[in-house]
């Protein structure tokens, strides 16, 4: 074992009497909650009305989970039906069952997808652009992701493969993904929880630097993130559906990645100003 390693928790649910506390859950709402901030402030500053994308999150978190879910099943569908599955097909919706995966599997590529869908609607009902509103939030969704990515940290999951370096992650023996006689593997959630803190500072340089507007600083995410998450589903080791040799989510990188960069070249003659909905009240005029 190498001389330096990154320790895995001892457990990941605490009990307050008979309420049991997850810590997946804790990091995941506490990612959502510095996201919706970051997203305002944003939007504030653009001279969006006050209370705007908290009024979105609660269109779009809920559609958002149940597409993070949705992804997950449709993806890992053996793992609930089937004579050999591991779990029961009722465990495909309790994402809280204690006999069940139990807030896990939930799919980043469903939750914007689907959560997307939720802000759309949201915006058209007050009259803003969904585009205006993906620039304000394409910052703070991947620092919610770095928080929430610390989840998996107390689920000991989302590790690569075995490796003898200083930041190597301890995990359990016999849990899924784990090799014979390894005891410390690539702590993948880590990497990927820099990768979004790293790409969140760009893209906040790159929308002041170009001043990006009509979606194009969100194709910026998409395309960062995308890139790498190519590389860390790379290391994993865990099973997962493969095609042509790739991890499925490798796949589904590369082709968001090359819709993203698309989206960018072909939306760069676009200067007409984006509907913001009721203005902000200038300081003076209250």
């Amino acid at each position: 074992m190498p001389l330096a390693t990154i320790p895995s928790p001892p457990e990941g649910v605490w009990h307050l009497g008979p309420v049991p506390v997850r810590a997946y859950t804790i990091c995941m709402l506490l990612g959502i909650v510095v996201a919706v901030v970051i997203a305002e402030r944003r939007w504030r500053n653009r001279g969006g009305r006050p209370g705007t994308m908290l009024d979105l999150a609660t269109w779009g978190i809920p559609s958002g989970i149940i597409g993070a879910r949705l992804y997950h099943v449709i993806t890992d569908w053996q793992l609930y039906f089937g004579p050999d599955a591991p779990h029961r097909p009722i465990d495909a919706i309790l994402i809280w069952g204690e006999s069940g995966p139990g807030w896990r599997g939930l799919s980043i590529w469903g939750a914007v997808a689907l959560g997307g869908v939720g802000v759309w609607i949201a915006c058209r009902r007050r009259g803003i652009a969904v585009s205006a509103v993906a620039d304000a939030v394409a910052p703070a969704i991947p620092v919610g992701q770095a928080i929430a990515r610390w989840g998996n940290y107390f689920n000991q999951e989302l590790f690569g493969s075995p490796t003898d370096l200083p930041w190597g992650l301890e995990i359990e023996a016999g849990r899924p993904g784990t090799v014979a006689g390894a005891a410390t593997y690539h702590p993948a959630f880590l990497y990927e929880s820099l990768w979004n803190l790293a790409l969140a500072l760009a893209l906040i340089w790159a929308g002041r630097r170009f001043l990006l507007r009509h979606g194009r600083l969100f194709a910026l995410y998409v395309a960062g993130y995308t890139a790498g998450r190519f590389w860390i589903e790379g290391l994993r080791v865990d099973p997962a559906n493969e095609i042509l040799g790739l991890r499925l989510n490798q796949w589904t990188s590369i082709i968001l990645f090359l819709g993203a960069l698309a989206y960018v070249y072909l939306s760069r003659n676009r200067k007409s100003e984006e509907p913001l909905g009721a203005r902000r009240v200038p300081a003076e005029a209250e």
